[in-house]
């Protein structure tokens, strides 16, 4: 038997063997916009309708837990030292110094959703997404944008939680990020939400395919 054949013949057989024993694994779902866009109104609507579907990496960071977060369960709470190693060792698909501490998520952590044939939704900042995107999680990236600087300068005053100074660092990073989420090809879909309704109907179009397939995949099984 030629060495080509032979090699097909392993490949095939392993293919069934894989497709008989494992699930169907769905492509990581990425989720990146200013603060104050509505990214966490959305991703809420979408895991109210499609729950079982999707799933949540649980994300490093050096910080102490705060009153009623669990280990595990909320974040991986670890020593700055062990963060760093695990950094170093390429451990990480993405990760960010914020206010003092490290934030990071990491591969096994994304693995472990995808493994359970579930979506597996990042909400990260821009510095994350170029990170993922040297990766090969072969994500799909979603841009939340609002429909100006002046409609999220309000929308974050309304908060009634930002000083000057913040409002000011926001804006600031919200102006960089929008640049990047209208270049073409960094982003597959970017989503205005001007109209929160229409916003999430357009969202949720974009990821309807993906869950129709695993449909499909689950009754096959």
């Amino acid at each position: 038997m030629h060495m080509a054949s032979l090699l097909w013949n392993v490949k095939s057989t392993l293919g069934i063997r894989l497709l008989h024993s494992v699930k169907m694994i769905p492509r990581p779902l990425v989720l990146c916009g200013p603060s104050g866009a509505g990214k966490s109104t959305l991703m809420k609507k979408l895991v109210d309708e499609f729950g079982p579907y999707f799933g949540f990496s649980v994300s490093h960071t050096t910080r102490s837990p705060r009153l009623g977060e669990e280990h595990g369960k909320h974040y991986y709470f670890v020593a700055w030292e062990e963060m760093e190693k695990a950094i170093s060792n390429q451990e990480f698909i993405e990760h960010a110094k914020y206010s003092g501490n490290l934030y990071g998520t990491s591969k096994k952590a994304v693995k472990d959703v995808l493994s359970n044939g579930k979506i597996c939704i990042l909400d990260i900042d821009l510095q994350g997404v170029k990170q993922v995107k040297k990766t090969d999680l072969q994500a799909q990236y979603i841009f939340i944008r609002p429909p100006s600087l002046e409609h999220l300068r309000e929308r974050l005053l309304g908060r009634g939680t930002e000083t000057e100074e913040s409002l000011k660092r926001r804006l600031d990073t919200a102006k960089e990020e929008m640049v990047y989420g209208e270049q073409e090809s960094n982003f597959d879909r970017v989503i205005i939400n001007d109209d929160l309704d229409r916003a999430y109907q357009e969202l949720r179009e974009f990821i309807q395919p993906t869950i129709e397939e695993m449909k499909k995949a689950s009754k096959s099984q």
